[in-house]
């Protein structure tokens, strides 16, 4: 059974092997090596990870079966000053990928959305990602897309995704 749990900093070194282990496998058809080596060092060096959870405000869930994580997510209530969370980043490690722990981490960062009157789920994905399948299934869609310089000669090309949230029942 699928426990999801808030990750503490003694979480971030798993959070960084579960990167380094999916990120080859979901990006090494769309980008470099040298891009997917650069934004990893970029978002989840420890500083890095340090950074997003005290200073942006980012929360890191973590999904675990018998004591092992399969996968994290990382959110943002509030996002602009909205009522709208920003999922800034999930990752499923590739031998549990559709055994349902993405869909687990959407479930809860959806409650704890709606539990604190957020009105929308908004995440960023490669247009060039797989996972926009996904994102469309559990119910999403494509609110825009941007450009995003992220610096180094690098560029990353998302489309904004959206879905509206109902509010929780009394």
């Amino acid at each position: 059974m699928i426990k999801i749990r808030e990750a503490t900093s003694n979480d971030f070194q798993t959070i960084q092997q579960i990167a380094h282990q999916t990120w080859p496998d979901t990006f090494g058809s769309i980008l470099s090596k040298e891009q997917i080596a650069y934004m990893l060092n970029w978002m989840y060096s420890i500083p890095s990870l340090e950074e997003q959870v005290t200073h942006k405000g980012h929360i890191f869930l973590l999904a675990e079966e018998d004591g092992t994580t399969l996968g994290y997510v990382s959110y943002e209530l509030n996002y602009t000053n909205q009522p709208k969370v920003k999922i800034h980043k999930i990752y499923i490690l590739p031998s549990s990928q559709g055994k349902g722990v993405g869909k687990a981490l959407f479930t809860q960062v959806e409650n704890i959305a709606r539990s604190h009157s957020q009105q929308t789920l908004s995440l960023n994905v490669n247009r060039q990602n797989p996972a926009v399948q996904f994102y469309e299934r559990i119910g999403f869609h494509v609110a825009g897309q941007e450009n995003i310089d992220i610096g180094n000669g690098f560029l990353m090309e998302d489309y904004i995704m959206e879905k509206s949230l109902e509010p929780a029942l009394a």
